[in-house]
């Protein structure tokens, strides 16, 4: 519906946002960004209707917003998962490439690893793929958050094999994590454990852009959050 109308819905959260009904309140200290951004201009993939948006770099950021409404296309997009036919996306003011992927280290909404595989096999492969991947990091994770390496991913449940994916995406010494819906198959009780370890192991430094529908468990951890409704 209308922005009017999912504002008086009293089942929609984003309503209660929009009517003031919610709040998101302002941490005590905003970190104000390094200047640079990744600019995504005038794109019309999927959902996408003419879209132009810049994520500040240097800051923890949540995209969020009614589902298809363009999230998970605006992050594909930004780590060049998706053909540009219209519009430029740039990173730190320059095209996606081979010096973009280098920096980003992206955590998808769905798991993508053949389910034979242990978990130890999958640290292997990122050890194989990314020259920054801290594998002392990953193992010290993996025993935070509960996880045997030497368990096979099909016999996991969707939400372990989310925290797997997060442990090796957080486990790179990357300048910009992006997380798209993380917590959407964490149980509540794992939430709040979830995301201190993630900013346990964040580089102050560093850029965290997250895409969730659950604002209220990280609203208070926030730089800055950023709309998206049909597209726009």
């Amino acid at each position: 519906g209308t922005p009017q109308e999912v504002m008086i819905s009293s089942n929609s959260i984003t309503g209660q946002y929009l009517s003031g009904a919610r709040k998101i309140d302002v941490p005590k200290k905003r970190r104000k960004g390094n200047g640079k951004f990744i600019e995504i201009k005038g794109c019309k993939e999927n959902n996408l209707k003419n879209v132009n948006v810049s994520f500040p770099l240097g800051t923890f950021t949540c995209v969020t917003g009614v589902s298809g409404s363009g999230k998970s296309t605006l992050f594909k997009l930004a780590n060049d998962l998706l053909t540009v036919t219209s519009g430029k996306v740039l990173v730190e003011g320059k095209p996606l490439g081979v010096a973009s992927k280098q920096v980003i280290s992206y955590l998808p909404e769905r798991t993508y690893f053949d389910p034979s595989l242990k978990v130890s096999d999958t640290l292997k492969l990122f050890a194989t793929f990314y020259a920054d991947f801290d594998q002392a990091k990953a193992e010290s994770l993996l025993v935070d958050l509960q996880l045997d390496k030497n368990m096979r991913l099909s016999k996991m449940s969707k939400g372990m094999k989310e925290k797997v994916q997060l442990v090796l995406v957080m486990s790179r010494k990357a300048k910009i994590y992006i997380l798209d819906e993380p917590l959407g198959g964490v149980d509540p009780a794992s939430r709040d454990y979830i995301l201190n370890t993630i900013l346990k192991h964040f580089d102050k430094d560093a850029t965290l852009l997250i895409s969730t529908h659950m604002i209220a468990d990280i609203e208070k951890i926030l730089d800055e959050v950023i709309f998206i409704e049909n597209g726009t």
